[in-house]
């Protein structure tokens, strides 16, 4: 009885759906890291790591004999990957396939599979050693350059990633099924991502962030090992910006003619992963069916790597409707689902093309860190060892002297003669006896020599990032030279999409919006600066009750989002909105935006990017101030989305873009203001009211905000044309939630402030009226004058007529105008020159 009452206390009741939840959430989360998605630094999953890791144990390189694919197999499972041999197997046949990987991990030797979808040889039969690119790919792992961590017994040492001399995550893509998520990253060229690295290198070392566009003017588009073609660039975009894109992929197909009146298709490219036996398969079986009708022959005529797939047509028959009826039914064309997920220290994230390059830029930094320090270690121990040999030679004779009346001593009374190091003594008692001839010490002096500007090398490069990145950006130059080949997928316009994007030139505009909520876009040139103290040029023709009340700058391809006095958030493209000239009134903004008729946009701003680390904070007439990540804000519906919630008789006067760690300062119509950091507002949902910005004294409001630079200078605008500009020092920083300090001394000459910029001294300012006249000012023009003054007139107006909006123009929008102006100035000289030459022709005929 006791015997049973022990075995019942052994007995643990458990909640069989915890139990279950927990087991399960474990099992995922092992095939999520330790199977199926890869490495962001190095682009390869466990398995695939190990097999390389293996091959190098057993030298495996290039150069090399073949071994056994059996031998590498049972290697890098009794060593690294304890399941079975013929999954190891698998992963290393698709290393060794040409048509699987755009840069080849494995040199396979023997049957390794087809592109018709035959399996490889076994294991017995083929061969294989590591291909040149994952020698690169292993190179430096023997210099301490990444983390080892125990086997799965604990005999052996793997590593946890590997050094990755090249970005393989996007040089040979990934696909992978996880539990509850999957990634399927494209391959891309060599030579196109390491340009986009070099890029990203030169930004950094000059301070400067890289973004999206700008690597997708280097890295075009995926590269496939099998070629093909890719339709349109929305889906290469949406890849690229968000982590998340469809890829619509063609097979490369000319029409060729037979005689007789016959033609026929030639296919040589398929889309990359397409099995080109059930390809021709399908197209079998769309004739039988008679599904597709006017094919008389079909047939395989591929040789080795070159694809050829024969379909000959009927007499009189359209050879393009044929294509386009087997680009719809069969996997001639093929959509490419990228979804860009990968381990980021060792969590799943979806990355764009930025955030990929630059985990992996981070992961070379502390490569070639590690390595460097490795370095440095060796060249310090051996220059140590050969100071104590240095100073053996200078007294060799007292040396051999003391070694020879010594017992077992002789380190201990080295070391305390010559005050050297355990190390450098039995370096010397070591020492052979050809080292005493003169041209050994010329070799020691040599090598010691050189060994301290090594030193001095590394020290400089451990203490200067730009050096280090440099260092990076030659070895990655190196890699292309060597392993880059050219683009294999090409890339063309859809012709069943137009990419309205791809058609609008990508610009600096002017947008105006007016009180009555008209909107246009007009080209940045249209405007030509003037002197302080003019009468400006009417930038909008406006009705007797209407007049322009917003003015921004951004480019067509930019988001605008458009924030209204509801608190909701709409948006557009740039180009989205309709030009108009200078006079025009533009479009009412209800045809453009989904917006009720009660609703009024109060505040826009111009978004390239949407990032996790960027915010947009919002400022309200009652003085309240909310901060939410700018992510939160990409997917807005049609309908719009709500930007903020706000309080009865609350509106939202001001939106603006910050890092997080900006200093914002506000503004208010009676020319109050107040300095402080945007650390004080901690982040919050999209839908949150916010927090208290400033305390107002009743009959204020907040009129205007901006995020403080160090640079520039604080420009206040009134409402009678008067303005300065005042240097950040005269603004304390105070703590969020103040009465803040007079900024404007506002009198009835001056008027109530309209609004505060940040300009640059090269900047330029844009000034609205009432009427809908524009002055444009040089910054450098307006004075430089204390917080409490009136400041001087920068407009002249007549009676009745306010400043009612500021918007400032960049030295960058400046400089592009000038290079549009001084092109236009060229065609006109050209076309002048042109009809001189048609005159003077005519007379001379005359």
């Amino acid at each position: 009885m006791s015997e049973v009452n022990n075995e019942m206390d052994k007995v643990v009741s458990i909640d069989i759906n915890e139990e279950m939840k927990k087991c399960y959430i474990d099992y995922a989360m092992s095939v999520i890291v330790a199977r199926a998605l890869p490495d962001v630094r190095d682009g390869l999953k466990p398995v695939q790591r190990r097999i390389l890791y293996s091959m190098n144990e057993m030298n495996l390189e290039p150069n090399k004999p073949y071994k056994k694919s059996a031998r590498i197999t049972g290697d890098t499972m009794g060593k690294y990957h304890p399941h079975g041999d013929s999954s190891i197997y698998q992963a290393m046949v698709r290393m060794a396939q040409n048509f699987s990987m755009r840069y080849m991990l494995v040199d396979g030797h023997g049957n390794f599979g087809s592109i018709d979808g035959y399996g490889a040889a076994a294991a017995r039969y083929t061969e294989a050693r590591m291909s040149k690119v994952a020698a690169a790919m292993l190179a430096d792992i023997e210099k301490d350059t990444v983390d080892f961590a125990p086997n799965y017994d604990e005999t052996e040492k793997e590593p946890v990633v590997l050094p990755a001399r090249i970005p393989n995550l996007l040089v040979n893509g990934s696909s992978g099924i996880a539990v509850g998520m999957a990634t399927n990253i494209p391959p891309h060229n060599l030579g196109e991502v390491i340009d986009g690295l070099t890029v990203m290198i030169d930004n950094k070392i000059n301070g400067k962030e890289t973004d999206v566009e700008e690597l997708m003017e280097y890295i075009k588009g995926p590269d496939f090992p099998t070629g093909a073609t890719i339709l349109g660039k929305s889906g290469i975009r949406a890849a690229y910006r968000t982590g998340r894109g469809k890829i619509l992929v063609r097979s490369t197909a000319e029409i060729q003619p037979m005689g007789n009146g016959r033609e026929k298709i030639v296919v040589t490219e398929i889309p990359y992963m397409v099995n080109k036996l059930r390809l021709i398969e399908k197209i079998a079986e769309l004739v039988k069916e008679k599904r597709v009708d006017g094919i008389s022959d079909l047939y395989d005529a591929s040789a080795g790597d070159d694809i050829q797939i024969i379909i000959e047509l009927k007499k009189d028959v359209n050879a393009n409707v044929i294509l386009n009826q087997l680009y719809k039914y069969t996997q001639l064309q093929e959509s490419f689902g990228a979804i860009m997920i990968a381990l980021v220290n060792g969590k799943p994230a979806v990355l764009n093309l930025q955030q990929m390059l630059a985990e992996y830029l981070k992961h070379q930094e502390e490569v070639v860190t590690r390595r460097t320090k490795f370095n440095l270690d060796k060249a310090e121990k051996r220059a140590h060892i050969l100071e104590g040999l240095r100073i053996a030679i200078s007294n060799i004779d007292e040396v051999i002297r003391i070694i020879r009346t010594s017992y077992d001593d002789a380190k201990e009374r080295l070391m305390e003669r010559f005050g050297l190091s355990e190390i450098q003594a039995q370096a010397i008692l070591e020492m052979q006896l050809r080292r005493l001839q003169g041209l050994e010490h010329e070799k020691i002096d040599a090598e010691y020599k050189d060994l301290q500007e090594k030193i001095a090398y590394y020290k400089s490069l451990l203490a200067d990032e730009a050096k280090l990145l440099g260092v990076i950006r030659d070895e990655m130059q190196d890699i292309k030279n060597k392993y880059a080949d050219p683009r294999r997928t090409q890339l063309v316009a859809n012709p069943g999409e137009i990419d309205v994007e791809d058609l609008i030139d990508e610009e600096t505009c002017v947008f105006t919006l007016s009180n009555l909520n008209y909107v246009k876009r007009t080209p940045l040139m249209t405007y030509k600066s003037q002197n302080r103290g003019g009468r400006g040029i009417v930038g909008m023709q406006t009705r007797d009750e209407d007049f322009v009340k917003d003015l921004f700058l951004c480019s067509t391809h930019d988001t605008i989002l458009f924030f209204t006095d509801h608190g909701r958030v709409y948006r557009l493209k740039g180009y989205e909105v309709p030009e108009a000239g200078r006079t025009a009134r533009g479009m009412a903004i209800v045809n453009l935006l989904e917006i009720a008729p009660d609703e009024s946009v109060t505040a826009v701003i111009p978004v390239k990017e949407f990032r996790e680390d960027r915010y947009l904070v919002m400022l309200t007439k009652q003085g309240l101030i909310k901060k939410t990540d700018m992510a939160s804000y990409s997917n807005i519906r049609k309908g719009g989305l709500i930007a903020i919630n706000l309080r009865e008789d609350d509106s939202l006067i001001s939106v603006m873009t910050t890092e997080g760690e900006d200093e914002i300062l506000a503004a208010t119509r009676n020319g109050m203001g107040i300095r402080f950091s945007e650390k004080d507002v901690r982040p919050m949902g999209r839908t949150a009211t916010g927090v208290k910005a400033i305390s107002l004294r009743e009959g204020d409001y907040l009129v205007s905000a901006v995020k403080m630079s160090p640079t520039a200078k604080v420009l206040n605008v009134t409402e009678k044309g008067f303005g300065k500009r005042t240097v950040p020092e005269e603004f304390k920083v105070q703590y969020r939630g103040g009465m803040g300090v007079k900024i404007h001394q506002l009198t009835e000459k001056t008027g109530l402030l309209t609004g505060v910029l940040m300009l640059e001294e090269n900047e330029e300012v844009m000034l609205i009226t009432s009427e809908g006249v524009i002055i444009r000012l040089r910054g450098a023009d307006i004075s430089t004058i204390g917080r409490v003054s009136q400041g001087v007139k920068l407009m002249n107006l007549d009676e009745g007529v306010s400043v009612v909006g500021i918007a400032k123009i960049t030295e960058d929008d400046i400089e592009s105008e000038e290079e549009e102006l001084a092109e236009l100035a060229e065609k006109e000289a050209e076309a002048a020159a042109e009809n001189e030459e048609i005159t003077v022709s005519e007379d001379t005929e005359a």
